[in-house]
């Protein structure tokens, strides 16, 4: 589906609305400010339910965007305004809940015409704010690595890498918008906020006074109830993303790959750093005049083919060992099964000092034919003060009572068991293992990947060569002989 789809339908709706609303309402006083009410009404509504069915998905992107303007605030010399980002990144979770309800419930209030002035104002601030997010992510493309967003002095011309967060969220994984297009989207929707703040008083209203305010307090009841249900209590009703249940990662991500090797270069546009003038030249022509435009003065840019499949995160799919070396072909071509744990961040109150037990080895000096050599002798147990991470208690306890049990039952079954985590310093691993009692490997990935795999921190994965068959979150994660069960019907 397309935005220009979405405006259609969206259109259509508030169209047969406003003829409805003509005739039911007990307020109606003007059809333009009844159409926008319903417009917009219905806009949030969809964008809301999009994004309250994946709450998590809103506060991974709400945390790119914290961390983003904690970078920009340090860079310009506002230092004091870290410690409110960072805060808000942690909070992010509980922020974009609030924030996804509030788009459903400003929906609700808007097609139901409930405390006009109340409802206006909200609208033009929470418009104001989804403006600025998607302002700074478009306005981020011309702002070269390394520079902050405030040395204006600095920014050039606009080069998609450049861009700080690649997509607003608007509307969650349904579909991924042009930062571009988001920002205007968002100024456009400014027109409306802005009419209902001076024309609140035009507004059209059903029923009475005390049935809007009880619809409206229903909405966030139930809203509040299905968000928590989506990422506390379970994984998200509907799975956009592209690890869903029935997705082969191995053959998706081979043929990612294959399309991308095959894209074509069709042109080269050249930015002049100093006028920003634009030149666009054919691919041939470009490489008999290649030497015209020094790297110095110009800013270079493929204009390529389509792929035939698009590019998504499935293409990003690796893991590593703490060593360094790849096992995600390993564990895509595993023609068995595979429990794969996946847990982006291991949660922690930071740490403590512990007495702990180390192992020396001993060796004993020896000689053969006058050269001087080491031999084995014994281990040696010494105790000693390490500052070791204090892991989240409840964090321990989801691991030692529902991912450890699955996972050694798993491992008895002959099924390959692993986990997957975040950089991160080895010995915060091999600590956390030994808390949780997980004897299985851990691997590392990209964050942003594993978020996209799933929903849960810890979430389970069952694979089978490559294809992903089930995904559980930890509040429902089944036991061995359960899910034994289920991959037989």
């Amino acid at each position: 589906m397309t935005l220009t789809t979405i405006i259609l339908y969206i259109a259509l709706a508030a169209t047969l609305l406003t003829v409805i609303t003509r005739f039911v309402a007990t307020r109606f006083e003007s059809l333009g400010m009844s159409f926008l009410q319903n417009f917009c009404g219905a806009w949030f509504l969809f964008s809301g339910y999009v994004k309250v069915a994946d709450p998590l998905g809103t506060a991974y992107k709400m945390e790119q965007y914290f961390d983003e303007f904690s970078a920009t605030a340090v860079g310009a010399g506002l230092g004091f305004l870290e410690p409110v980002f960072n805060w808000s990144s942690d909070m992010s979770p509980y922020i974009a809940m609030f924030m996804v309800v509030l788009e459903v419930v400003l929906g609700i209030m808007l097609i139901t015409g409930t405390k006009p002035k109340f409802t206006a104002w909200t609208f033009a601030i929470v418009m104001v704010f989804f403006t600025i997010l998607t302002g700074f992510t478009f306005l981020t493309g011309y702002v070269p690595s390394g520079s902050n967003f405030f040395a204006f002095s600095e920014w050039g011309p606009y080069v998609e890498t450049n861009m700080r967060v690649t997509d607003c969220g608007c509307f969650g994984d349904f579909l991924k918008l042009e930062p571009y297009t988001s920002f205007l989207k968002d100024c456009f929707l400014m027109i409306p906020a802005i009419a209902f703040v001076v024309g609140h008083r035009k507004m059209h209203q059903f029923f009475g006074a005390r049935v809007r305010r009880g619809v409206s307090w229903a909405s966030v009841g139930i809203a509040s109830l299905f968000g928590m249900s989506n990422f506390m209590w379970g994984l998200p009703i509907h799975d956009f993303r592209p690890f869903a249940e029935g997705i082969n990662i191995r053959e998706k991500k081979a043929a990612e790959e294959e399309a991308a090797a095959n894209i074509e270069v069709l042109a080269y546009e050249m930015t002049n750093k100093a006028t920003g003038e634009v030149i666009e030249l054919p691919f041939d022509e470009y490489m008999k005049r290649f030497k015209e435009f020094p790297s110095e003065e110009f800013e270079l840019e493929q204009i390529t083919s389509e792929p035939t499949v698009a590019h998504t995160k499935v293409s990003e799919f690796e893991l590593e060992t703490q060593d360094g070396i790849p096992v995600a072909e390993e564990i895509l071509n595993h023609d068995g099964y595979s429990l794969m744990v996946v847990a982006y961040k291991l949660y922690d109150k930071g740490t403590e000092q512990r007495e702990v037990t180390r192992m020396d080895s001993m060796f004993v000096q020896d000689t053969t034919n006058g050269e001087p050599f080491k031999i084995f002798a014994a281990l040696q147990e010494r105790s000693e003060v390490a500052n070791l991470t204090k892991w989240t208690p409840k964090y321990v306890a989801a691991w030692r009572e529902q991912i450890v049990p699955l996972a050694d039952a798993a491992a008895e079954a002959g099924w390959k068991v692993f986990a997957a985590t975040s950089y991160t310093d080895p010995e915060r691993v091999d600590d956390f293992k030994h808390a949780t009692q997980f004897s299985h490997p851990i691997f590392e990935g990209d964050d942003i990947m594993l978020k996209t795999i799933i929903r849960a921190n810890p979430g389970i994965l069952v694979l089978h060569d490559g294809e992903v068959l089930r995904k559980y979150h930890t509040k429902d994660a089944p036991t061995f002989a359960e899910l034994n069960d289920e991959l037989r019907r």
